[in-house]
């Protein structure tokens, strides 16, 4: 049975972040949109820098994200980002675009950059107008030194989240080091093609825009893309890449000798985040891991993997510590991807339960007992090909439901 091993060229620092790369720096306000909480960040590169992102496919996408995706269009440059929680600024209509643009205009005037050169961001409560005086009155803040600091973006960018989100990577190429750091947030409404989550990531690296881009959905498509909490892809949501250069090195793109180093070290990151997403689910006590083989292609394995992890009956059942593998051959089924299940096996674990599609007898209290870790691994191995993928997301509890019975009052 082949599994999914890989040798990572760099390794996650946990304690590294968004602006661990050269040239960054960031802070944080408490502006009134939230009680008590920092509740206005600030992300900003000494000089302009290169820019990707990926947004919600939402069809209900809200304002800030087709501001943010102008100023990327206009030179493909962003210098700044500004970030608000507690209000979506989404299903506001037209005010609420002028809104954004207005928060926008604000930004680059205190930060003295252009406003093609600005991006904005804002997550929290639907339908509500965005309160553009009081981010006036945070940005009246932004240069005081005790509203400076990393962590204070970090914390102001979370909603419903119970801890910062936070990585950096570091590789060497050309000779110069070369780091990428990140910050995101993400507890609920989790399930992207690019849904419920901003994430923002920073390089020193001098890379071409056409090339960061495909390297950002790529990273994407294996790791954001494959975390799931309860199904619902938000309005608001997008990871913004930005690439300032300064580590010296020559233009990465896809004929360079290191592209695919850097490509590997970029997914190494988003991965890292999103699984720190998918930990800290609304309510979650335990982290999932999906791993899908022996499928026919990698994106049948990435249908199966999404379809498993995404089962509120295998979720339901994981927070239970119930070794319930019906539920898992259940979702395989139903994944829409061509299987044979007469081939098929899963494991808890390491605990093997299915063996060519027929239950097998296994220790019912060793499997119980290996549950109630507080992370679970669940393999399916198809036998049909090559193809693989790894999914992730947490378990659904009673206090999921309690968080959202009550979240907009």
């Amino acid at each position: 049975m082949k599994t999914i091993t890989s040798k990572p060229i760099c390794k996650i620092n946990s304690a590294g972040g968004v602006t661990t790369p050269a040239g960054y720096r960031a802070g944080g306000v408490h502006c009134g949109i939230r009680r008590k909480k920092l509740d206005l960040g600030w992300l900003i590169s000494d000089t302009p820098a290169t820019a990707a992102a990926v947004y919600t496919t939402n069809q209900f996408q809200a304002p800030p994200l087709k501001v943010t995706k102008e100023s990327i269009f206009t030179a493909h440059k962003i210098q700044g980002v500004l970030v608000n929680s507690g209000v979506a600024n989404a299903c506001t209509g037209e005010k609420g675009l002028q809104d954004a643009y207005e928060m926008r205009s604000q930004f680059a005037q205190t930060a003295g950059i252009a406003p093609e050169h600005a991006a904005v961001a804002s997550t929290g409560v639907i339908g509500v107008p965005l309160p553009v005086e009081k981010i006036s009155q945070g940005l009246t803040a932004f240069y005081d030194e005790e509203n400076e600091g990393t962590n204070r973006f970090e914390k102001a960018i979370l909603t419903t989240d119970t801890c910062e989100k936070t990585a950096s990577v570091e590789l060497v190429i050309d000779g110069k080091t070369v780091t990428i750091g990140g910050a995101a947030k993400g507890s609920g409404m989790i399930d992207p093609n690019m849904a419920t989550m901003l994430a923002f990531l920073t390089t020193d690296a001098e890379v071409a825009w056409e090339s960061l881009q495909n390297a950002l959905k790529e990273a994407i498509d294996r790791t954001f893309n494959m975390i799931t909490v309860d199904g619902d892809s938000s309005t608001n949501d997008m990871v913004l890449l930005m690439a300032n250069g300064h580590a010296g090195n020559h233009t990465l793109h896809e004929g360079h000798p290191q592209w695919a180093e850097f490509c590997e070290a970029l997914q190494t990151l988003c991965e890292s985040l999103a699984k720190s997403i998918a930990k800290d689910g609304e309510g979650a006590t335990k982290l999932i891991e999906v791993s899908v083989t022996g499928a026919e292609s990698d994106a049948g394995a990435k249908r199966i993997g999404k379809a498993i992890i995404s089962s509120n009956l295998v979720k339901t059942a994981v927070f239970g510590s119930d070794p319930n593998w019906g539920r898992i051959v259940c979702a395989i089924g139903y994944s829409n991807e061509p299987v044979i299940p007469e081939k098929v096996d899963v494991f808890l674990g390491p605990v093997p339960v299915v063996a060519q599609g027929l239950p097998l007898p296994f220790d019912e209290g060793a499997a119980k007992e290996y549950l109630n870790n507080d992370t679970i691994s669940i393999h399916a191995h198809l036998g049909q090909g090559e193809g693989e993928a790894k999914a992730w997301g947490c378990d659904l509890t009673y206090d999921y439901v309690k968080i959202n019975a009550s979240y907009r009052t």
